[in-house]
């Protein structure tokens, strides 16, 4: 099937979400998590290194992840982005808040339709 997405921007803290929870699977360098996010939506998100690169330095401040040297598929360096507990904490935070904000609009669009 082809797929032409349009072009949206994430809602804040989605990227934030989908890093955590893809980090949560298993340590990864940033190719990776792009690769990951996109073929887990079956193509229907494409995350732009622009946007992927200063949110992860935004999250290592914050002591969600931790990064260490590595060595990616092709021998070349890279960073390999690792959760902490502290992350692993912020995001079933915000999954819950996530699922409330869900069902809400969930609700309002059911009504819409009555």
């Amino acid at each position: 099937m082809d797929r032409k997405p349009e072009r949206r921007d994430l809602f804040a803290g989605a990227l934030e979400i989908m890093i955590l929870q893809s980090l949560r699977l298993k340590p990864m360098h940033g190719y990776a998590l792009v690769k990951h996010i996109r073929q887990a939506s079956d193509d229907l998100l494409q995350i732009e290194e622009g946007s992927l690169y200063p949110a992860l330095q935004r999250m290592l401040k914050e002591g969600w992840l931790d990064s260490e040297a590595g060595i990616s598929a092709k021998g070349r360096p890279t960073r390999i982005y690792r959760l902490t507990k502290a992350g692993l904490r912020h995001l079933e935070h915000e999954r819950s808040s996530f699922e409330q904000m869900s069902t809400g609009i969930s609700r309002v669009l059911a009504a819409a339709k009555a």
